[in-house]
Formats: C-alpha cells, sequence, structure tokens
C-alpha cells in the first residue's frame, strides 16, 4: 500500500484536500492527514516501519513549530523521492525558493487551490514514477 500525507494545521483545509483526493486517489493510496509536522514525521516513521510508501506530501507552508519548507527538506534529506508540493496563502518568496532549491519541490499552490489542477499534477508525477 502505498500513501498520501497532507500536512496542515487547519482542519477544515485538511478535509477539503482529503475530499479532493478520495475522488481519485483512494482506491490505489491511503490519504493520511497530519495538523503538525511532528505528527508527519510520527506517520513517516510508522509507514516506513510497516513498509508503506509515502509517494506524495503535500504541506502547507505557515504552520505552527516547524514552517513548510523546513519540514519539506527535513523530509526530502531522508526520503528525497516522495513528491513534494506545497500549499500556501502567506509563503513569502526566500520560503518557496528555498524550499525549490533543497527538496525538489514540484509546485505552490496558493490557497485556496483549484483541486483540477493539484489533481492533474499529482497523476502527472506519480505516471512519471510509473515510466
Amino acid at each position: 500500500m502505498n500513501a498520501i500525507l497532507c500536512v496542515d494545521d487547519e482542519e477544515f483545509v485538511l478535509k477539503a484536500l482529503s475530499q479532493d483526493l478520495k475522488k481519485y486517489f483512494s482506491e490505489e493510496f491511503a490519504i493520511e492527514l497530519a495538523q503538525s509536522a511532528d505528527d508527519a514525521f510520527d506517520i513517516i516513521d510508522e509507514f516506513e516501519e510497516e513498509g508503506i510508501e509515502i509517494l506524495v506530501i503535500i504541506s502547507d507552508w505557515l504552520m505552527p513549530g516547524i514552517k513548510g519548507d523546513e519540514f519539506l527538506i527535513k523530509v526530502h534529506q531522508k526520503f528525497p523521492t516522495i513528491i513534494k508540493i506545497m500549499l500556501t496563502g502567506q509563503a513569502d518568496a526566500t520560503a518557496i525558493e528555498n524550499a525549490k532549491n533543497n527538496t525538489n519541490l514540484k509546485k505552490v499552490f496558493d490557497k485556496p487551490w483549484d483541486s483540477k489542477e493539484l489533481v492533474e499534477l499529482i497523476k502527472q508525477e506519480l505516471e512519471a514514477i510509473n515510466e
């Protein structure tokens, strides 16, 4: 089993992402939600122990504790092949550049995001992995 992990401190954002993703990916992937980077790291560790591969992480930028770019950099250092996408309403250009330079960030979506565009990007990136 493979998974898509969504990380955002706002519950309504996680619910919206979950609804968007489940419509298209629930047959193939577990859709996991985390309200903080710490929760996300716990899920990542748990999945690694269980042999579940996270293929995509969609992360907010502005979260308590650690910003999204820093979180994605830490993830990338250990799991460079995970597809990384950032959602933001407030990220500054420096943070976005930091994530792009250090994580192979695929795209930054402004909140509110275009669900169709997000799903299409994920589909394209997953297809590229399987080629």
